[in-house]
């Protein structure tokens, strides 16, 4: 299965998704899905987001014309998304058992 989403990175934090799905289409393209990720504590952008396409021909058509464009006075920087490792041990909240060392 090929990607069909794409990281957007170099984004400015003031950036909602809105800005972002409307940037997009202004380009031409039609997204599916808009997400920009927040800080957990924050509640702030990380200065990254991800874009999806209906088909990974749309997202790769999108990834050539969206590199490096001016948005809200930042170059982005546009690559298909890789995807995400799963870990060997998921996350553990709270203090961690030691007498297994």
């Amino acid at each position: 299965m090929e990607n069909k989403k794409l990281f957007v990175g170099n984004l400015p934090f003031s950036a909602t998704e809105e800005d972002l799905t409307d940037f997009v289409k202004d380009a031409g393209h039609a997204p599916v899905r808009v997400s920009i990720p927040l800080d957990r504590e924050t509640r702030k952008s990380r200065g990254f987001g991800f874009v999806e396409f209906e088909s990974a021909d749309d997202a790769r058509k999108a990834e050539g014309d969206l590199n490096g464009q001016r948005f809200m006075d930042r170059r982005l920087n546009v690559n298909v998304a890789r995807e995400r490792e799963q870990s060997e041990r998921p996350y553990q909240y709270g203090p961690r058992d030691r007498s297994s060392r």
